[in-house]
């Protein structure tokens, strides 16, 4: 799939919601179900500064894939981050560059979550896409 037609599905699943106590239950299990890091990548050099809860993200080359791993201590933060992780992880590091992300406007994340929150995700975002042109960097120099 697609970057956007990931965030599409994200769109969609979020839909289904009536009112942002059943989102905010949606994301806390989002976190949930997601995949803890491995100890060895839980790193000063992997936190994600800007969060309030402590983020760590690991970011590894597989073939032509950049994929992400992520964990965070505060719950709903894990949820957010699992999502940025379900958009971004396995495409291209010129792709997730370049990646226009609009599901977390169309959810209305921003609008809903507190200053801090929306700070810290756009932390991690900013991070994944630094991640993306670091690699897309590496692959032009290697060439």
């Amino acid at each position: 799939m697609t970057i956007n037609e990931i965030q599409d599905e994200l769109i969609s699943d979020f839909e289904l919601f009536d009112d942002w106590e059943s989102k905010y239950e949606y994301i806390i299990d989002l976190g949930k179900q997601f995949p803890p890091l491995e100890e060895q990548f839980k790193t000063e050099d992997n936190i994600i500064k800007g969060c309030q809860s402590r983020v760590w993200l690991n970011a590894y080359m597989d073939g032509e894939l950049l994929k992400f791993e992520a964990d965070s201590d505060a719950i709903i933060v894990r949820g957010l981050v699992s999502m940025l992780v379900k958009v971004l992880s396995g495409h291209t590091p010129e792709q997730i560059a370049s990646a226009n992300l609009y599901f977390m406007e169309r959810i209305g994340l921003h609008q809903h979550l507190a200053q801090t929150r929306s700070n810290g995700l756009a932390a991690m975002l900013k991070q994944m896409k630094a991640y993306g042109f670091a690699y897309q960097a590496k692959s032009v120099n290697v060439e």
